[in-house]
């Protein structure tokens, strides 16, 4: 009865300890929280500054998934007209929300940083298809995004975690070492099995 007594105590004096505080409710959705630098959001990819596209269609995101969420389809690169500075480009590239746990996986499995996870945390629709984000929606979620998905006031490029990478080389705006053409794309390699 002692120690129900002393567990009783330490609850109130918990209760009254907080009760001086500064209140930290927010008038939520008229303000909104910044999520932390390494918080896991929706889905973005990425472009070079040149306009190239920065995933080269390996696959690397959609087999480091445990949820099975990502579909990759890629295509041959044209050199002449290239879509990513890489032999391939991700023709199709889709992301089932739905699936999706916010690991961060496919972030680390990516070689050139071309999927990264943002701030944007509102993800809710009436509609099912609407978590089924597809490539112009992560490339340009301002314009694409379901209208219930995309927040201005949060979506914002947050540096290396979480955002816009940093650290782009060369002209092309590709990482060095993989500007073997003026627009940056490799050319494609034929190999004889």
């Amino acid at each position: 009865m002692i120690e129900d007594l002393k567990a009783l105590l330490a609850g109130f004096f918990t209760t009254l300890r907080h009760m001086g505080r500064k209140k930290i409710t927010l008038m939520y959705p008229e303000q909104k929280r910044q999520p932390a630098a390494k918080f896991k959001g929706r889905h973005q990819l990425h472009k070079y500054d040149n306009g190239l596209e920065r995933c080269i269609g390996c696959h690397l995101c959609a087999a480091a998934c445990p949820s099975q969420a990502i579909y990759v389809g890629a295509e041959e690169n044209d050199p002449k007209a290239p879509i990513s500075f890489g032999e391939r480009y991700a023709k199709h590239f889709e992301i089932n929300m739905i699936r999706c746990i916010f690991c961060g996986f496919c972030e680390e499995a990516c070689p050139v940083e071309a999927i990264r996870l943002g701030p944007e945390y509102e993800l809710s629709d009436y509609q099912r298809h609407a978590f089924v984000y597809t490539k112009d929606m992560l490339l340009d979620p301002e314009k694409h995004a379901p209208r219930r998905q995309f927040h201005a006031d949060v979506e914002q490029h947050r540096g290396p975690i979480g955002g816009k990478p940093e650290g782009e080389a060369a002209v092309s705006g590709a990482p060095k070492g993989h500007c073997d053409t003026p627009t940056g794309a490799r050319t494609p390699r034929k190999q004889d099995l």
